[in-house]
């Protein structure tokens, strides 16, 4: 049984490499972002308890991420494990997770951290461009870096977490995208 989490600053290549890990290994790819549209569309009480955060523009809070994250992962086909991408993002987040599967006999088994400089993560998202060859407003250098302000002080701290835990490893993010396939498939096992 793998259970993965995939950390890394915005534009490490986390879904990425996670969408090539799913396939290959046989497990769903679980990200917050479509967890949170399916269950938005399905109707499910969590959702709609989203779906009101969202259409007033704000934050959904932690307590449905992870109600809706856990729930995800209760789901057959996650049985023998998943991938998860976006989640947990914030330390109380990783330790709701930790006593469901605790609960459930399970545990995170692997946390692969695709290290990318901040400069690197800048130039990569500010690069990026529509199909019309504009950028979008949060793609722009300053907004990137105000999204690393809030990875920083948000998400990094889960690497010490997971050090603790033993489970964290980390892959060079620069490298191209099958090289660090290869690192990271080489960490899993």
């Amino acid at each position: 049984m793998k259970n993965v989490i995939m950390l890394g600053p915005p534009g490490a290549g986390k879904g990425t490499q996670a969408v090539r890990l799913a396939r290959a290994l046989g497990l769903p790819h679980v990200s917050t972002g479509d967890m949170l549209r399916a269950a938005v569309k399905a109707g499910t009480p969590l959702g709609r308890e989203a779906k009101r955060h969202m259409d007033a523009g704000g934050l959904v809070p932690d307590e449905v991420v992870i109600g809706i994250a856990l729930d995800r992962i209760a789901e057959p086909d996650a049985g023998q494990g998943f991938i998860f991408d976006g989640f947990p993002r914030t330390i109380p987040q990783a330790e709701a997770l930790d006593a469901r599967l605790a609960a459930q006999e399970r545990r995170i088994t692997h946390v692969v951290n695709l290290d990318v400089p901040e400069d690197v993560v800048v130039e990569r998202i500010a690069s990026r461009r529509a199909p019309d060859g504009s950028v979008r407003d949060d793609d722009k250098p300053d907004a990137v870096r105000a999204r690393m302000r809030a990875y920083r002080a948000q998400t990094e701290p889960l690497e010490g977490y997971y050090a603790r835990a033993g489970v964290l490893r980390s892959v060079d993010g620069t490298k191209s995208m099958d090289e660090v396939y290869e690192a990271v498939k080489k960490v899993l096992g």
